[in-house]
């Protein structure tokens, strides 16, 4: 008998944001690589990329790019690279945020000016100038895929700023989907509920969002990655061919609360 193709057989694509093997990009990565995918890889700086050379050689991966998205000429670097080894691109994972985590607890209020500018530009900004250079190499059509947190339209606490940039990125993939549609580029958010990654770890009290989650969501769990992974798979597949503009939730249904579960109080 012979072997089924997988979902994103003879399909390649750039996934930025790989910090290590518990990180959201890389489960993401993983089952797009389960499936047939061929993978480059961008990371940032010296350390990260000692991190991601063993994960990227471990699905078949010899591109890695260090890129300073705040950098146009890093990023356009990047993508002139893709297109002297691969010369197109079918899909890109851009798993990219930050902000000064002394601002990330306290009043929102008091966010600083050159913070707010910087977590803009990183966490949303790099994703458009990311989408424009794409675009050239999507030749055949293709599918931007970014990362959300519900902290984008409701108050969480200790996110802040971040919550901000979120809603910018959210707005932006419909804009950027209007934009690119007629090219036959599809862009979507997937938006995970809070999960155990070096990212969340630096939001304060992330270990009680996580219990309280896990308390009260309809599935009464967390995401995993494997969850993830399995929803940018459908997104980055031809299975996905009539989906874009979308903010994709996988959080356990717990963005359908109006209230905690009677029996969720003990997580608080």
């Amino acid at each position: 008998m012979n072997a089924v193709p997988g979902l994103m057989q003879g399909k390649r694509g750039l996934v930025m944001g790989v910090a290590n093997d518990r990180s959201i990009a890389w489960g993401i990565a993983s089952a797009l690589a389960n499936e047939g995918a061929e993978l480059a890889f961008s990371y940032q700086g010296e350390a990260f990329g000692r991190r991601v050379e063993p994960l990227a050689e471990s699905v078949g991966s010899d591109i890695l790019i260090d890129v300073e998205v705040t950098d146009a000429t890093s990023v356009e670097a990047c993508f002139r690279t893709l297109r002297e080894r691969w010369g197109r691109l079918d899909f890109l994972v851009h798993a990219i945020a930050y902000s000064d985590k002394a601002e990330l607890s306290g009043r929102f209020v008091d966010t600083s000016r050159e913070n707010f500018l910087n977590s803009l530009n990183i966490s949303c900004y790099s994703f458009i100038e990311i989408a424009r250079q794409a675009e050239v190499l999507m030749t055949g059509g293709g599918t931007l895929v970014t990362l959300t947190y519900m902290g984008s339209n409701r108050v969480q606490p200790n996110y802040n700023v971040m919550g901000v940039a979120k809603a910018a990125l959210e707005s932006a993939v419909r804009y950027l989907a209007n934009d690119l549609g007629p090219k036959g580029i599809r862009v979507n958010a997937i938006s995970p509920g809070p999960m155990k990654t070096l990212a969340g770890a630096a939001i304060a009290g992330a270990r009680k969002t996580y219990k309280t989650i896990e308390a009260n969501a309809p599935l009464r769990a967390n995401a995993t990655l494997e969850a993830v992974g399995g929803t940018a798979v459908y997104l980055c597949s031809d299975q996905g061919a009539s989906t874009t503009g979308e903010i994709i939730r996988v959080d356990g249904g717990y963005h359908v609360l109006g209230m905690y579960q009677a029996d969720g109080a003990q997580a608080m």
